[in-house]
C-alpha cells in the first residue's frame, strides 16, 4: 500500500471531521434565512435581508436585518442592528437612500429612511398601527404605505379595563392607503395623508410613472375569506379622488404600472374565483377602458416581478413541477416565452427600478438560499452572497425527480431524497411527506431548512423521505390542481400509495418501516390513510383537517370546503362525512401523533383535538403536541425546535433503527 504524504493525511482527517458532523433540528435552526434581494437602479449594489434565529432564557423569536452587498466585488455590510427586526428595504429612485421598515419601538412596524453615505436611520413615521407595505413616489419625493385602522381611544381604555368584548365580522380594521413626504416640512414635521376612505381593504399598490396616481387591489374586508371580492381601483395623490379600474365578478389583484405610464397589468382570477386558484394578465389602459386578456401561463399562477424598460414585455414567475420558471410575456404578440435556466427553485424575483437587473434568492435541495443577480438582456444567475459560508453545512441526502403512474393511470411527480451515505440496494426506513394546500407543491427547497419536519435531520439519521406531488397540486397546470375536486382522499389517496408502491419496487424502501407526516391539508391526508390502512407503523399529522363539517364552521374560510365539494355540509352530509377522517377513525391502529397551534385560526386546534381524543378512546396509541401562541405553522423558534424534536423521537421510536432491523 502506498504511504500516505502529511498533505493527504490531512485532507483524510478533514474529510473524516466533515463526515461526521451529521445534521440534528437544532443545526437547522441556526441556519440564517436570505431574503428581499434588491438591486439599486443603477445595478451596481444589492440590498437583502439575513434572518436570524434568537433564542436565550427569556426570548424565542426570528430577527431579521438588513445587508448591502457590491455587485462588482461581492463584499457584504450590515446596515442594520439591534434586538429588533428591520425589514423590506427598497431603494429611493435616485439610490442615494433606502427606506425599511422596523418594530424597534412599541413593537409596531414604523418606516425609516437611511442614507447610503452612512449615518443613523431616520424614522419617517410615528403611527399608532403598523405599516403592512410602502413605495417611494417615482419622482422620490413620497413614500405611499398601506396601515391597518388603529384602535380608538375608547378601544384602548376598554383593553385596559378588560370591557374588551367584539362583535364577530364587525368594526373590522380596514388597511387604509395614506402617502408621506419625504422631506420635512416648515414645521419640521412630516404629516402622512390618507388617501383612502372608502369601506374596503386596501391589498397590493403600484405608483404611476409620473408620481400623480396610485392603482391598487382592495377587498370587502381583511377576512381570508374574502379575497375573491377583489377588485383595482385607482387613486389620485393630490385629491384623493378614487376611480374604478377593475371590477369584474373575478378578483383583480396585483396592479402593476408601465414604465411608459400607459397601462397597467392586472392579474384576474377565473370567473367565479375558485379556492384551487387560477388567473390571466390582463392589460387595462391606464386611463379607463376594456382590457386586454392575455394567453394562459402553463400554471395559470403568474407573479408579475416588473415590466421591462419598454413597456413591451412582463416578466412574471410561477412553479412548474418541482421547480421554479421565469417567463417573458410579449404584449403586443400576446406570446409567453420561457427563459431558460438551470433548474432551481427562486423566490422574491423583482425587477430593478432601471428595468436591466433582477434581484432574486435561489435554492436547491442541496445549497441554502442565497441572493442572485441575473442581466435582463441574458439570464445568467449570479450569487452575490454566502451567508452560510462559515457555518460547515454537513452533507444532505441525495434528491431526485421521480415519475410514477397512479392506479388510474395519471402520472405523478415527487421528489425522492435518499438517506445520506445511501449505498445502493440497500431497504431503508421511508417517510411519506405530504404537503398542504391542497394546491401547495413540494418544490426543490433547501433540505436543512427550518419547518416542523427536520428533512436533513431525517436523511442524515438513515431515513429515505418520499415527497409527492399529487393531484391537486400546483406547479402541473389548472386541470391538474382541480382533479381531486370532490374527490379528497380518493384520487389522491391512490397517488400516494402508489408513490410509496414504487419506492419499494426501486428497492429503496422497507415496506415493514413506513411512516407518514403532513401538516394542513398534508395533516387531513396523513389522518385520511390511517383511516384506510395499517401499512404505516407511525403517522405524524400537524394541524389536520379531520372533520369536515366542524372545520367548515370554525376556520377563518368557510367557503373553502363548499368550493372543492360543491356545497355546504347540511346540503351534502353524506359525502362531508364520508370524506372526514373523524367518520373512518374506527379502522386506525397506527400510532399517531398530533401537533397543533393553539392560536390557529385557519384549522382550530378542536380538528387536532377531535382526532386525538378519539384515537384515545381507542387505545390507539397517540400524543398531542399543543404549541402555545402559534398560528397556522409554528413562527418561533423554540415552537419550531419543539416539533422536529418530536417529530424525530416519534418516528425513531416506531421506525427507527432500534424499532426494527432493517431487511435487505
Amino acid at each position: 500500500m502506498k504511504a500516505l504524504t502529511a498533505a493527504s493525511i490531512l485532507v483524510v482527517l478533514f474529510v473524516s471531521a466533515a463526515s461526521a458532523q451529521t445534521w440534528t433540528p437544532e443545526m437547522q435552526l441556526k441556519l440564517k434565512a436570505v431574503g428581499q434581494p434588491r438591486v439599486s437602479p443603477d445595478g451596481s449594489r444589492v440590498l437583502y435581508t439575513v434572518n436570524e434565529a434568537v433564542m436565550a432564557a427569556d426570548k424565542s423569536e426570528f430577527v431579521t436585518q438588513i445587508w448591502i452587498a457590491t455587485v462588482a466585488t461581492k463584499q457584504s455590510t450590515q446596515l442594520t442592528f439591534g434586538e429588533k427586526s428591520s425589514t423590506n428595504p427598497k431603494w429611493s429612485p435616485d439610490g442615494k437612500w433606502i427606506a425599511f421598515l422596523s418594530n424597534r419601538k412599541d413593537n409596531r412596524n414604523n418606516l425609516y429612511r437611511l442614507s447610503m453615505e452612512g449615518g443613523e436611520a431616520e424614522p419617517l413615521t410615528d403611527l399608532k398601527s403598523g405599516v403592512s407595505n410602502f413605495e417611494w413616489s417615482p419622482d422620490g419625493r413620497h413614500i405611499a404605505y398601506t396601515m391597518s385602522d388603529p384602535k380608538t381611544e375608547d378601544e384602548e381604555k376598554n383593553d385596559k379595563g378588560k370591557n374588551d368584548f367584539r362583535w364577530v365580522d364587525e368594526n373590522l380594521k380596514m388597511a387604509r392607503l395614506y402617502v408621506v413626504p419625504v422631506q420635512k416640512d416648515a414645521n419640521g414635521k412630516r404629516e402622512p395623508r390618507k388617501l383612502t376612505t372608502g369601506n374596503y381593504h386596501v391589498g397590493q399598490f403600484d405608483w404611476a410613472p409620473d408620481s400623480s396616481r396610485i392603482a391598487f387591489s382592495h377587498s370587502k374586508s381583511p377576512v381570508a375569506n374574502d379575497w375573491p371580492t377583489a377588485d383595482a381601483s385607482i387613486v389620485e395623490v393630490a385629491s384623493g379622488n378614487v376611480s374604478v379600474l377593475a371590477n369584474s365578478p373575478g378578483a383583480e389583484d396585483s396592479p402593476f404600472y408601465s414604465p411608459d405610464g400607459k397601462s397597467i397589468a392586472v392579474v384576474v382570477s377565473d370567473n367565479p374565483p375558485r379556492w384551487a386558484q387560477s388567473g390571466t394578465i390582463q392589460i387595462f389602459p391606464a386611463t379607463g377602458g376594456q382590457p386586454k386578456s392575455l394567453m394562459a401561463s402553463y400554471d395559470g399562477q403568474p407573479g408579475i416581478a416588473g415590466w421591462s424598460a419598454d413597456s413591451k414585455r412582463i416578466y412574471f414567475t410561477e412553479a412548474k413541477g418541482t421547480g421554479t420558471q421565469l417567463y417573458a410575456l410579449d404584449v403586443a404578440a400576446n406570446r409567453i416565452e420561457e427563459i431558460k435556466t438551470t433548474p432551481a427553485v427562486l423566490g422574491g424575483m423583482n425587477l430593478n427600478r432601471g428595468g436591466t437587473t433582477f434581484g432574486f434568492t435561489r435554492q436547491t435541495s442541496d445549497t441554502p438560499a442565497d441572493a442572485y443577480i441575473a442581466s435582463v438582456n441574458e439570464f445568467t444567475p449570479v450569487q452575490i452572497t454566502r451567508v452560510n459560508a462559515g457555518s460547515n453545512i454537513p452533507p444532505v441526502g441525495r434528491t431526485e425527480v421521480i415519475r410514477w403512474k397512479s392506479k388510474d393511470g395519471k402520472e405523478i411527480e415527487g421528489l425522492l431524497t435518499y438517506p445520506v451515505g445511501y449505498q445502493a440496494g440497500q431497504r431503508v426506513p421511508l417517510i411519506l411527506n405530504i404537503h398542504g394546500g391542497p394546491a401547495g407543491v413540494f418544490v426543490q427547497t433547501f433540505l436543512g431548512g427550518r419547518g416542523s419536519y427536520p428533512l436533513a435531520t431525517f436523511a442524515s439519521r438513515g431515513y429515505a423521505i418520499l415527497r409527492p406531488n399529487p393531484r391537486g397540486s400546483s406547479g402541473y397546470g389548472v386541470e391538474f390542481r382541480r382533479a381531486n375536486t370532490k374527490d379528497w382522499g380518493v384520487g389522491d389517496y391512490q397517488d400516494l400509495m402508489t408513490g410509496v408502491d414504487r419506492v419499494i419496487e426501486m428497492g429503496v424502501a422497507d415496506p415493514e418501516r413506513l411512516g407518514v407526516m403532513g401538516w394542513s391539508y398534508g395533516g387531513f391526508m396523513t389522518s385520511w390513510i390511517v383511516t384506510q390502512t395499517n401499512r404505516f407503523k407511525a403517522a405524524s399529522a400537524g394541524a389536520p383537517v379531520t372533520n369536515l363539517m366542524s372545520f367548515n364552521g370554525t376556520a377563518d374560510i368557510p367557503a373553502f370546503v363548499p368550493d372543492y365539494f360543491g356545497g355546504q355540509f347540511w346540503e351534502l352530509l353524506d359525502v362531508y362525512q364520508k370524506h372526514s377522517p373523524i367518520f373512518n377513525v374506527k379502522n386506525v391502529t397506527t400510532p399517531t401523533m398530533i401537533q397543533h397551534g393553539e392560536a390557529d385560526v385557519r384549522v382550530p386546534i378542536s380538528q387536532g383535538y377531535e382526532f386525538y381524543n378519539a384515537l384515545k378512546v381507542k387505545g390507539v396509541p397517540t400524543r398531542m403536541l399543543v404549541l402555545p401562541r402559534q398560528p397556522h405553522g409554528p413562527n418561533e423558534p423554540k415552537m419550531q425546535l419543539a416539533a422536529m424534536n418530536a417529530n424525530l423521537e416519534w418516528f425513531e421510536k416506531h421506525i427507527g433503527k432500534n424499532a426494527q432491523t432493517s431487511r435487505n
